[in-house]
């Protein structure tokens, strides 16, 4: 069977005809694509120093580098393990800095707008 069709391509029209086929079509299998929903989130490194007066400190640094957007703290705040402590933005998106332990920010490292390298101590918690 053949059908008629007008096809309009850049303002210009076209008569097309088209001829149905009935028969047995060569079914190719569709591959689906593999889309991973838990993408593992990078760890924040924290290293443990002692200080002079023998109090403990944590450092956090920076996963990857990047440039400060926000800084959610202030020097003295009171934090929790698990609460955003800056926004780091790398690759066009914003990654959420988390405390790794309860805790007093003891230092601040960075500046909003600043560029921090990877590795690069970023916050100090006691």
């Amino acid at each position: 069977m053949i059908k008629k069709f007008n096809v309009k391509v850049n303002g210009v029209s076209y008569e097309v005809e088209v001829e149905e086929i009935k028969e047995a079509v060569n079914k190719s299998k569709v591959i689906e694509p593999k889309v991973e929903k838990n993408i593992p989130v990078k760890e924040v490194k924290v290293n443990k120093t002692i200080s002079a007066n023998s109090n403990s400190t944590n450092t956090v640094k920076a996963p990857m580098p990047g440039t400060i957007n926000d800084i959610k703290v202030n020097k003295g705040d009171s934090v929790a393990k698990g609460q955003v402590l800056l926004i780091l933005e790398a690759m066009k998106m914003e990654n959420e800095i988390m405390s790794p332990t309860d805790g007093v920010v003891e230092d601040i490292h960075v500046t909003k707008g600043s560029s921090v390298s990877a590795g690069e101590i970023i916050i100090g918690i006691s």
